[in-house]
């Protein structure tokens, strides 16, 4: 059974009751469905072909159709040989039963079809939709055939329905659940209630505290709740699961590794890359949707990110978010006009899941995990951390990146609140890409929305002091972090690689993860290919980051609610965008003819249609190069 309690459903409703359409929106947010048609003929029947065709202009593109047709044992083994990733959508039973009395078929043990039939519903490893008549509640037929096809399609139901997780009645378009309950497949996020404790890095290096959002009841975000959003924290005895020893192991590692045990993070690394096919393939499919208007516009970048990254032309909707926010302090001029208690208490509330990033996580259905990272030095006097403090760190974000592939997770939001990050992610992409820090850094701005500008003169001087220091210094990935960077711009950076290594695409916003991101592409070029910047905001130093990661921003509305909670806020459009992407189906203006999904039936048949208008013509004379011309 399915983190949502149900993988089988049996959908009743009698004629014209609005079954099929229920029972399609079940399974409306599933990647990809397997639409079993169990419905023969209608050659010769142009009611019943258009009954048809209506339901085929139904479906998504996206969807598969297989007929049974007059064969009841191949739906048997459709359902056996299902995948746990599938999701199949039968309609309807009545066909099939139809076909199970077909007298062609007897003598024949209907009884055991049936008994075969429920025995693979039940066992199925599949989300299976089936759709059937109800006629229990109509007259008696008059004809035997009449009497024999309610007795056997009642008695089909009746042994579906103890196989199912739930059993639905659909009387004038409206449901009435008579057994279990099941929401649609996009619904709800599969999220675990408790994010389970992150391990510690050495002493002095990285500590961290996870919590957990609860996740909303309903399928589209609610308005901001008046109370903050309640955190489900782990039991008090409960005990942090250890890491094993070889958690970087994982077949989904390509990194090479060293005597240690750990995988090795240097320069060069080689990460994989999302399909270079598939996401072009997406957003040129945008065209020949059936959307209003122009489309999607600037949604269209989010779609081509969502179907490179899950390697499809029909990406599915992120369910499973996980906000991560590191918490970093500095010393020195970088954190000039900071107000430390203001910093410490946005992070508590963060560890609490209240505050901007609990409600806006406790809307989007994300958990979030906080983790504190040790203070780091004044950039200008000296180096912010030695270097095993700086490996420590890169290894604790990708463990981040690890516990959220392993929580179910399919998309990360990087969120930060640093003391004086502006500064050390200015330095950083002064150092790695020659940009002017005055330019860039961005003003201070202290509670009461003023900013300070002498404490920005100072910001500004503590960065000239630092790149002047480092000027004949290397400029490696891991100097860079050593010597202006800090300990949250290691854990930031270990994350980008840790998530690229696990195939997890990355919403970045803000100083913190622009920064990783610079200081990531000197690791391992792949990282900035699983990124993407949902919304710009109003920092030059974001836009010129993000100008020399190749990253495009997804929307521009000039967002400054702080680092990761931007992302959180376009979070419910983007997902609206790549939802409607898959499930849209082509406009019918571009369909070859009206129930052909778009598709030639010469050519959609194999090597039976008629190909003769693509035959070259016969030439009525002899050409210019004919010999004897």
């Amino acid at each position: 059974m399915s983190e949502d309690r149900w993988n089988t459903v049996l959908v009743l409703g009698g004629i014209r009751s609005g079954k099929s359409g229920f029972a399609e929106s079940l399974v409306a947010g599933a990647p990809s469905v397997r639409y079993v048609a169990t419905a023969a003929g209608g050659e010769d029947d142009p009611e019943w072909r258009a009954r048809i065709e209506a339901h085929q202009r139904r479906r998504p593109q996206s969807w598969t159709t297989e007929e049974t047709g007059s064969d009841p044992a191949l739906l048997i083994e459709l359902l056996r040989s299902a995948e746990p990733g599938e999701t199949l959508l039968v309609d309807d039973l009545g066909g099939w039963v139809a076909e199970v009395l077909n007298p062609a078929r007897q003598p024949n043990d209907d009884e055991a079809d049936v008994a075969a039939l429920s025995s693979a519903v039940r066992e199925t490893a599949a989300r299976v939709v089936l759709v059937s008549p109800e006629v229990g509640l109509s007259l008696v037929p008059l004809t035997p055939v009449g009497r024999a096809f309610t007795d056997a399609l009642g008695t089909t139901n009746q042994a579906l329905a103890g196989a199912c997780d739930g059993v639905v009645l659909v009387v004038a378009g409206q449901p009435t659940w008579l057994k279990g309950f099941a929401a649609p497949i996009d619904a709800t996020p599969a999220a675990p209630a408790v994010v389970e404790a992150l391990p510690t890095a050495p002493v002095e290096a990285v500590t961290s505290r996870p919590v957990a959002v609860p996740t909303p009841a309903t399928p589209a975000p609610p308005p901001p709740p008046a109370q903050p959003p309640t955190v489900v924290a782990p039991p008090a005895d409960a005990e942090p699961e250890p890491v094993r020893a070889d958690v970087l192991r994982e077949s989904t590692m390509t990194l090479p590794l060293v005597a240690s045990g750990l995988t090795e993070i240097r320069p060069g690394m080689d990460l994989p890359l999302p399909s270079a096919d598939s996401g072009p393939d997406a957003r040129e499919r945008l065209s020949g949707l059936d959307l209003p208007g122009g489309g999607l516009g600037a949604l269209g970048e989010a779609v081509e990110f969502a179907a490179a990254t899950q390697s499809t032309v029909t990406p599915r909707a992120w369910t499973g978010a996980r906000v991560v926010v590191i918490a970093g302090d500095r010393a020195g001029g970088a954190v000039a006009g900071t107000d430390s208690a203001d910093v410490e208490r946005r992070i508590a509330e963060a560890e609490r899941g209240a505050g901007l990033l609990g409600r806006l996580a406790g809307q989007a259905g994300a958990d979030i995990s906080v983790l504190r990272t040790a203070r780091t030095g004044a950039m200008e006097d000296g180096p912010v951390a030695d270097e095993s403090a700086v490996e420590a760190a890169l290894r604790e974000g990708w463990k981040l990146a690890d516990g959220a592939a392993d929580a179910g997770r399919d998309v990360i939001v990087l969120a930060g609140i640093s003391a004086g990050i502006e500064a050390a992610a200015t330095a950083v992409l002064a150092a790695t890409t020659g940009a002017e820090a005055v330019a860039t850094l961005p003003r201070a701005l202290v509670p009461g929305a003023r900013f300070d500008d002498a404490a920005w003169m100072v910001r500004c001087a503590a960065v000239r002091d630092a790149l002047h220091r480092i000027r004949q210094e290397p400029r490696g990935a891991v100097d860079i972090l050593r010597q202006i960077g800090g300990l949250d711009v290691a854990v930031a950076t270990g994350l980008l690689l840790g998530a690229a290594a696990r195939r997890i695409p990355v919403l970045l916003d803000g100083p913190l993860g622009i920064a990783a991101g610079l200081v990531a592409r000197d690791l391992a070029s792949q990282t900035r290919h699983w990124c993407l910047l949902p919304e710009l905001g109003t920092l030059a130093l974001v836009r010129q980051g993000a100008d020399v990661l190749g990253l495009t921003p997804v929307l521009e509305i000039g967002l400054d609610l702080g680092e990761g909670a931007n992302a959180l806020s376009v979070l419910p459009v983007l997902r609206a965008a790549v939802g409607l992407a898959s499930a849209l189906p082509v406009h019918p203006a571009l369909l070859g003819e009206v129930g052909d999904d778009g598709l030639d039936d010469g050519l959609d048949g194999g090597l039976d249609g008629d190909l003769s208008e693509f035959a070259e013509p016969e030439p009525h004379g002899p050409g210019p190069a004919s010999p004897g011309v």
